[in-house]
């Protein structure tokens, strides 16, 4: 009885397997965000390294938003908002990353890397 595959449909299997693997690191790249923009009322207030860690104090409306930087991610750690959506969305880590405090006119937004998408519709 001869075998199902020979050497040869072994070699084109091996080379499509390579060929896949190479495709799918170079198409998923480097999603993971360097900078994250923090903007209040619209306007850049600060932008900062994900490298550092440190708490950034921005004053708004209601009173101060605290945004955390530590360990590459950031987020909105405190923030005088009622419903505290922004604090809940919890720690963001890759590109184009959103956090919006509407009632204190605070946002955050990561940079830096490729973004996960190129755009979003409602």
């Amino acid at each position: 009885m001869r075998a199902l595959l020979r050497p040869g449909d072994w070699l084109t299997l091996a080379l499509l397997a390579a060929a896949t693997a190479l495709l799918a690191v170079s198409l998923w790249g480097d999603g993971h965000a360097r900078t994250v923009r923090i903007k209040q009322h619209g306007r850049l207030f600060a932008e900062a390294s994900l490298l550092h860690d440190r708490v950034v104090a921005v004053p708004g409306p209601l009173g101060v938003t605290e945004v955390e930087i530590a360990a590459g991610r950031a987020r909105i750690r405190r923030d005088p908002s009622p419903r505290q959506y922004c604090v809940r969305q919890g720690w963001l880590d890759r590109a184009g990353q959103v956090a919006i405090c509407l009632p204190n006119a605070t946002s955050i937004e990561l940079s830096g890397g490729e973004r996960a998408y190129d755009s979003l519709q409602f």
